[in-house]
Parts: structure tokens; C-alpha cells; sequence
């Protein structure tokens, strides 16, 4: 009798296992070929362990960010963040100004917080799976002149906070200085666009 409950429960295990595999299996050798079916079918097989995974350490906007207002319609590959299909969220402080997608002339209000998750596409695995959660929180002005008052940070999909060079990110996004270094979701996939 044990025997065929040991038996039936690894087969639930290695059926369970290769389901999740078949879902996240990569073949396109570019993100940017992938087509809205595929992104939304790596996205729904993977959020709920983004979510768990970014959590699994209580960080502070780990644990809360899909709360917040979600910014686009789907995930999508904008080039920065190496080719990885993005979901922005924005907390309260951020939404108003955030979903307006302005492209000029105003500056987020201290308080506001990004969350980016981030699915990571690999040709060689053959596979999608969870990437970084990215953070941006704007602080009071003059806290980061460096920055233009942004702090750059980042969740690991295990919960480990990471080790973030605030150069290293704001170099990318200083090429969006005329709208307070934010590169939105495409246009194609913004909500409200």
C-alpha cells in the first residue's frame, strides 16, 4: 500500500513539474519576437511565483507592489532591463502622475514608488522564468542629487534584496530626463493609451 502512494505521489510530483516546464518553454531567439499570446501565457504561468518569490524575504514593496495600479495591459519588451518582458505597478503616490504618460515638464512627487517585474527569457535554457523585481522611489527633492532624486533598487525572485549601483541605472535612465527618468510600458500596451 505505501508503495503505490509512493508511486501515485511522484507521479503527481513529475506531472506537476513538467506542466510548469511546458509552460515556460522558450524557443523565439529574440523576446521581440514573441507574439501577445505567448508573453500573456509565460506571464499567467509565472505571476503567482513573481509574486511569492519577491515576497519571501518581506521586503517592504516586494510583499505589497500587486496592490498597487497595475500601468499596462500585459507585460511587454521594451530593450532596457536585458530584453526581459516588463509589468510596471505604481503605488498611490506615483499613479496619478504615472498613468498619464506625460512626456514633458513635471516631476513625480516624493513617495512614488515603480515596482517592475521582469521575466527572464533564456534561448539557452529553453525556458522563461522569474527575473528581478525593479524599484524606483522618488525621494524628497535634494535627497540624491546624483539621481534627480530617484532610488534605484531591486528584489531578487527569491526575495534577496540586490546590491544596486544607483550609476548603473540612472546612466540608462537619464536618456529620459525630460520626463523625470521614466521609460513607460510601450504605447501599444499602456492602459488608458
Amino acid at each position: 500500500m505505501k508503495l503505490r502512494l509512493t508511486i501515485a505521489a511522484l507521479a503527481t510530483v513529475t506531472a506537476g513539474a513538467a506542466a510548469a516546464q511546458d509552460c515556460t518553454a522558450y524557443t523565439a531567439e529574440s523576446s521581440f519576437d514573441l507574439e501577445e499570446p505567448e508573453i500573456l501565457a509565460f506571464y499567467d504561468c509565472l505571476k503567482d511565483q513573481m509574486a511569492e518569490g519577491y515576497a519571501a524575504e518581506g521586503d517592504p514593496v516586494g510583499s505589497v507592489y500587486r496592490d498597487w495600479a497595475v500601468t499596462s495591459t500585459r507585460p511587454a519588451v521594451a530593450g532596457p532591463h536585458g530584453e526581459r518582458l516588463l509589468q510596471t505597478f505604481a503605488n498611490d503616490i506615483a499613479a496619478d502622475q504615472y498613468l498619464q504618460f506625460a512626456e514633458e515638464g513635471f516631476v513625480m512627487p516624493a513617495g512614488s514608488v515603480l515596482a517592475k517585474e521582469s521575466i527572464t527569457l533564456s534561448s539557452q535554457r529553453g525556458a522563461a522564468r522569474p527575473g528581478p523585481l525593479f524599484i524606483m522611489t522618488k525621494l524628497d527633492p535634494g535627497a540624491a542629487p546624483d539621481t534627480n532624486d530617484w532610488l534605484y533598487a531591486g528584489v531578487q525572485p527569491n526575495g534577496k534584496v540586490m546590491n544596486v549601483q544607483q550609476s548603473f541605472c540612472h546612466d540608462c535612465h537619464i536618456a529620459w530626463d525630460y520626463r523625470d527618468m521614466l521609460a513607460y510600458p510601450l504605447e501599444e500596451v499602456r492602459i488608458g493609451q
